[in-house]
């Protein structure tokens, strides 16, 4: 009697821990990405990108001291790093691309103009085609874009 209840404790035991095993290895991966890529786009520690937030495979990061924002998309399809001086942009603004027959949002982009007047840059937050499930992320990557919006303006504005 011992031994089955042993023998089912641990089958439970590898049962639960399985799936944790994997979730934390891919969190490791994906730290030590992110880790890699803040100090390839670093310029000899030149950036301390003190802030940053994480929302579904996209990070955002930026140092408000030296005036540099950081993106990466993690996504599924293609991995997408994005780094722009803010020292040499005017503006950024928040760009909704509808589809025409119906209200719904199927991109939404940071456009970057710089002070030269003559390039942009731009970088795509939300697309239609890497949401599985389609537009189930969009709420949360609109409110994430308005907020970036915001730091970026007034990172810019100092």
């Amino acid at each position: 009697m011992d031994t089955s209840v042993t023998i089912i404790g641990l089958v439970i035991t590898l049962l639960l821990a399985t799936p944790l095993f994997f979730v934390l290895r891919s969190s490791m991966i994906t730290n030590k990405k992110i880790k890699t890529i803040k100090a390839t786009h670093s310029k000899n520690n030149t950036y301390n990108y003190e802030l940053t937030e994480i929302l579904n495979n996209k990070v955002m990061s930026i140092d408000q001291s030296n005036k540099a924002f950081l993106f990466m998309d993690f996504n599924n399809n293609q991995e997408h790093t994005a780094f722009i001086d803010l020292t040499v942009v005017k503006s950024c603004d928040l760009v909704l691309t509808t589809k025409s027959s119906k209200e719904t949002i199927v991109k939404i982009d940071l456009e970057f103009q710089y002070k030269d007047a003559v390039s942009k840059d731009v970088v795509t937050i939300y697309t239609i085609e890497n949401d599985q499930i389609n537009q189930i992320r969009l709420y949360e990557e609109h409110q994430l874009a308005i907020k970036w919006k915001a730091l970026i303006d007034k990172c810019i504005s100092n």
